[in-house]
């Protein structure tokens, strides 16, 4: 039986991490794209000579071509560009979406049954570009950030209580940035609520991290940003789709509805399988929750509708 063919757009620290993560869990074959020649084709060598050392046997090649992702079945899409000094959130939206359009319409040309899997920032935004471009159902688009804001808010509490962190169930709901809603009602230690094990200054404390997680890492390397649990993250939701294990995860998806939010892509907890976004999962908020939440779903439907207009999307 052949691999299934998984390709990552970008061949930076994200994708290329990303690339091999998925090589070592050998959930298929890996093609890395990247518009910058020799680049992922070294790359993807380096990858797939390790396959020895590390035992997998994932194919693993590097292209500047989007030919090669004819037929895949899954494509991490992390292209875009940082946003730089002098840049403001306008301007990262107009190149970040121009290139998102460029890469989604590449993608489809050759492989228009792909779910995607959007990593790019801002990411909430990008996702409504990459399912407006498309053309797909909203069950086959979907945005990573969910997943690693979780692991973030995960890993603060185990590191607050002194407990693993394979013990910590939390979810983080919202637009990726400032307006997150990391859930404290919800988050527990072995089903036990962390309401019961911690204070509401040190709660207050750990959501307040969690919203500036990534700005937390990109002001110690004073130049770039995370990779390391962004590629594990999107890794995650290739696998759970790959290997139908119908994980609920915090997954970005467009909302019609649910929650009281229409038309706009914002995190919430889904059931993601074989067939992508399977199901959204309503929760029932406490009222703070609920107001931070639209407040996070507007912010982003503002993007929606600024980015719709530089592009001319419907």
């Amino acid at each position: 039986m052949s691999r299934k063919k998984i390709g990552v757009i970008g061949g930076g620290f994200v994708g290329s991490t990303a690339a091999q993560r998925i090589a070592e869990k050998e959930l298929g074959d890996v093609v890395l794209v990247d518009i910058l020649e020799g680049m992922p084709q070294g790359k993807a060598l380096d990858i797939f000579e390790a396959g020895p050392v590390y035992g997998y046997d994932s194919m693993v090649t590097g292209t500047n071509d989007y030919a090669a992702l004819e037929g895949a079945h899954c494509v991490v899409i992390t292209a875009g560009m940082p946003r730089k000094p002098g840049m403001d959130r306008s301007d990262l939206l107009k190149v970040n979406g121009e290139i998102m359009r460029k890469v989604v319409s590449s993608i489809m040309e050759v492989a228009p049954e792909a779910f995607l899997i959007v990593v790019s920032n801002p990411l909430d935004v990008m996702c409504y570009v990459a399912h407006e471009v498309s053309g797909l159902p909203r069950n086959k688009v979907m945005g990573m950030a969910g997943v690693l804001d979780t692991a973030r808010y995960r890993s603060f509490i185990g590191e607050a209580l002194n407990v693993s962190v394979k013990d910590v169930q939390a979810m983080v709901l919202g637009g990726h940035g400032d307006s997150m809603v990391p859930l404290a009602s919800t988050a527990s230690v072995s089903g036990i609520p962390i309401t019961q094990l911690l204070s509401k200054e040190k709660i207050d404390e750990l959501v307040t991290r969690t919203r500036h997680g990534g700005a937390e890492i990109v002001n110690l390397l004073k130049t770039g940003s995370a990779y390391y649990a962004p590629s594990a993250s999107a890794v995650t939701m290739v696998e759970s789709i790959v290997r139908d294990q119908r994980r609920i995860l915090p997954t970005c998806t467009r909302l019609d509805g649910e929650y009281g939010i229409e038309n706009t892509w914002v995190g919430v907890p889904v059931i993601l399988g074989a067939n992508g976004v399977e199901k959204v999962i309503e929760l029932e908020l406490e009222e703070s929750d609920r107001k931070a939440l639209h407040a996070s779903a507007l912010a982003v439907k503002e993007g929606q509708e600024e980015v719709a207009g530089m592009l001319a999307l419907s």
